[in-house]
């Protein structure tokens, strides 16, 4: 399995963030995948304009979060308490995932098979079991419809799946 290449925040963040998302992480002005990630586990949506009123110091901080199912239950509960003071107002609560196509390793989500279809891409077989959650999460996000995909090829050979073309 390919390692997913780290992008230089600092030395205790480093490793949550990828290669593909290196135009925007070194100042944190867009919420990575690991942060979208535990957001979804939490079951918060948490608004670009939330996040871009909290501190840099406070991003760094929530890309650094726990994401067992303690800290996750405290991550809930602290961006409630956090964002109902930020101008976009509390973040509003989604239902916990359950089974998400990110949560099964067995297949490759028919969303993904789509978007790589649509871009000409394969994916190489037995890849995805291989993969990472954290990965997983990453690409059917980006491979969502009405996405640009602009990512997707990047983080597809970022992991080590590109099979070539479909």
């Amino acid at each position: 399995m390919a390692l997913a290449a780290a992008v230089p925040l600092s030395t205790s963040l480093a490793s949550t963030c990828f290669g593909f998302e290196a135009d925007f992480t070194a100042d944190l002005r867009c919420i990575p995948m690991a942060v979208r990630r535990k957001l979804d586990l939490a079951g918060v949506k948490l608004k670009l304009q939330h996040w871009s009123e909290l501190g840099e110091a406070e991003r760094g901080e929530l890309l650094a979060w726990a994401d067992d199912a303690a800290a996750i239950a405290a991550l809930r509960e602290h961006l409630l308490a956090r964002t109902t003071s930020l101008s976009a107002g509390q973040a509003k609560l989604l239902p916990l995932p359950s089974g998400e196509p990110w949560q099964q390793s067995e297949e490759l989500p028919d969303v993904l098979a789509a978007s790589c279809a649509q871009l000409g891409l394969g994916v190489r077989a037995g890849g995805w079991a291989e993969l990472t959650e954290l990965q997983r999460f990453a690409l059917v996000k980006l491979s969502h419809p009405g996405h640009e995909h602009r990512n997707l090829p990047r983080a597809l050979a970022e992991f080590g799946l590109v099979a070539g073309p479909a």
